[in-house]
């Protein structure tokens, strides 16, 4: 595994997987080729950024098969499938089941490279608001229950005083409480609170 990201080659084919190693490798994008769906889960490590590059038909299981034993796992990394012609209906099938995207064969070496860059974005920013979206939800963790329950009057909306009576507890322990739920939420403000909750799918109630 490594940090940078990497292309996973998956086809059958062994001068295609060879002829893409040398093109990737032209471009200086790092990847990695398998000969079968059944190796590459064998070796398929969730937490390697990049994109997966995947002929739609081989022996064994398919990249379909493939793709839905991804989905299953809850794997984020875009699949772009490679295809023949005859293969455009399963093409459109894998897109519905959300592949990034998918090129017919012969295709032209500047697009597959267009599609990867592409894909290895969307991967980029994928990870970027899922670790964002652990960290909001380890803080949230962090919060004691009495912490929890002024967090969530705090994002409807409800002034010190008003939550101290629905508590029933003094606007001065609403005050503390308030300040620990704004630095183990790491944010300054109660409308970054209200997106933080948003983002976990918690809406606060009006």
């Amino acid at each position: 595994m490594t940090t940078n990201p990497l292309v996973i080659v998956v086809d059958d084919d062994p001068g295609l997987r060879n002829a893409m190693r040398i093109l990737l490798k032209t471009v200086e994008l790092e990847s990695i080729q398998f000969a079968s769906a059944e190796d590459f889960l064998a070796a398929y490590q969730p937490s390697q950024p990049g994109c997966l590059v995947l002929d739609i038909r081989m022996p064994g299981m398919s990249g379909l098969e493939l793709q839905q034993h991804l989905n299953l796992r809850g794997a984020v990394i875009p699949v772009i499938f490679m295809t023949a012609h005859g293969d455009i209906p399963m093409a459109v099938a894998a897109m519905k089941q959300g592949a990034f995207d998918f090129l017919q064969k012969p295709f032209r070496d500047q697009d597959l490279l267009a599609r990867i860059r592409r894909a290895i974005d969307k991967d980029s920013v994928m990870r970027q608001s899922l670790g964002e979206h652990a960290r909001i939800k380890a803080n949230l963790e962090s919060l004691t229950p009495r912490e929890r329950e002024v967090l969530d009057q705090m994002t409807r909306g409800k002034q010190n005083k008003s939550i101290a009576q629905d508590l029933g507890v003094s606007p001065r322990t609403v005050e503390i409480h308030r300040a620990r739920v704004i630095k183990k939420m790491n944010t300054q403000s109660v409308a970054e609170l209200v997106r933080m909750m948003l983002d976990l799918g918690n809406e606060p109630t009006p």
